[in-house]
């Protein structure tokens, strides 16, 4: 078959499509990736069809501002759907249009809102994901809503199917684009494009494993849980360093520090704090800043802090000690794997549910980012 996958947003939305697709390859079909432009050369690099699909969110990370508002704890995924997103549908939908004409099946991302209209304008069937539990809005697998503080005496499947039908309420208008493009372009207008929207009647798929959610009555009946599609290369066939290889020769296991690949464009402290709980605990340390120096540490860290950009979490989460991290469902995925203990500090969307998962799984405490304080050896105590 021909396969067009469509993705937006980090490294955390775009590395399951690159896993699926290489998948998909190996199996003998012909796989196009459309995207933003700029993960044009990641993509073919790994032997993949691209395609660019508008908008282009590179530009987004040297925007401090954006990004900011993108993590805000209440309003982040508002921000990141209303004003990053909807403003480009048109020329989103005219690129993804281009691309799907030949190809056999389309498979979605809940933020790739022009997937299903041009799926129902040409009439292919395509296949909806889901990369964290979350997606899929369920009263009876009790949430963490990001921002929204919930008493634990609340913590019912009454009140949460009225949270999700409050919530499809107040989020009626962020849809309304999609809605005029169905209009526009002779469809009748399709179920809420944020929520039920995202979800296709020719099935539904959730890239993630059953430990971190299990399937629950009110999930889509046609979903089917996968498990998670890893990987984490840079670029193709990149591998750890060989300094940071010999960093974790030199001594005992080490915390790696690190906020995935978009929380760490708003890290604020995390890197500072972190790198001086690692200090007073006495332990060696792993910081991953990211890209263009921007979390570069005041201070030099010592011997026993080795500070890099990236590295692969498959080759390094198993040498670690333990692993503080952002909550994100890639890192998350990675660190369960790895098998070795977590902290996690959730900064928006998802990320406070993942935290969650993990916490009640027995293999994670969880850290508010306010309380991220390196105190009396560990952060947040």
């Amino acid at each position: 078959m021909k396969v067009l996958l469509t993705t937006f947003g980090s490294l955390g939305d775009l590395h399951p499509y690159i896993a699926v697709g290489k998948g998909l390859r190996e199996r003998g079909h012909s796989v196009t990736l459309a995207t933003s432009e700029v993960y044009r050369a990641k993509v073919g690099g790994e032997g993949l069809g691209f395609h660019a699909v508008r908008p282009d969110l590179g530009g987004v990370i040297d925007s401090p501002e954006a990004i900011r508002k993108a993590f805000h704890r209440r309003t982040g995924t508002e921000y990141v759907i209303r004003s990053m997103v909807m403003p480009f549908l048109e020329g989103s939908f005219e690129d993804t249009l281009a691309a799907a004409r030949d190809a056999d099946l389309l498979v979605g991302h809940p933020l790739a809102f022009a997937t299903p209209v041009v799926a129902d304008l040409l009439g292919k069937p395509w296949v909806s994901v889901a990369l964290a539990p979350l997606s899929l809005f369920s009263a009876e697998d009790l949430p963490a809503i990001s921002g929204v503080p919930v008493p634990e005496w609340l913590s019912m499947p009454r009140f949460w199917r009225f949270f999700w039908k409050f919530a499809r309420f107040m989020t009626r208008q962020w849809g309304e684009p999609v809605q005029r493009l169905r209009t526009r372009l002779g469809l009748p207008r399709g179920a809420h494009p944020i929520v039920d929207g995202t979800l296709s009647q020719w099935g539904a798929q959730g890239w993630f494993s059953r430990v971190l959610g299990e399937p629950q009555r009110d999930w889509p009946t046609n979903l089917t849980v996968t498990g998670f599609p890893f990987y984490d290369r840079l670029k193709a066939g990149s591998a750890i360093g060989a300094e940071l290889r010999r960093f974790l020769d030199a001594g005992p296991a080490p915390v790696v520090f690190t906020l995935g690949s978009s929380a760490v464009f708003d890290a604020g402290q995390f890197y500072e704090e972190s790198a001086r709980a690692a200090r007073i605990a006495g332990v060696r340390a792993v910081l991953l800043t990211g890209r263009d120096g921007r979390n570069r540490l005041a201070a030099e860290p010592g011997d026993s802090v080795f500070v890099t950009e990236y590295a692969p979490y498959s080759e390094l989460l198993p040498h670690a000690a333990a692993t503080v991290h952002q909550g994100g469902v890639g890192t998350t995925a990675q660190a369960l794997r790895a098998g070795r203990p977590m902290i996690v500090v959730p900064y928006s969307h998802d990320q406070p549910d993942n935290a969650r998962r993990v916490a009640k799984l027995g293999v994670a405490r969880v850290v508010r980012r306010s309380q991220y304080i390196g105190q009396n050896g560990w952060p947040g105590n």
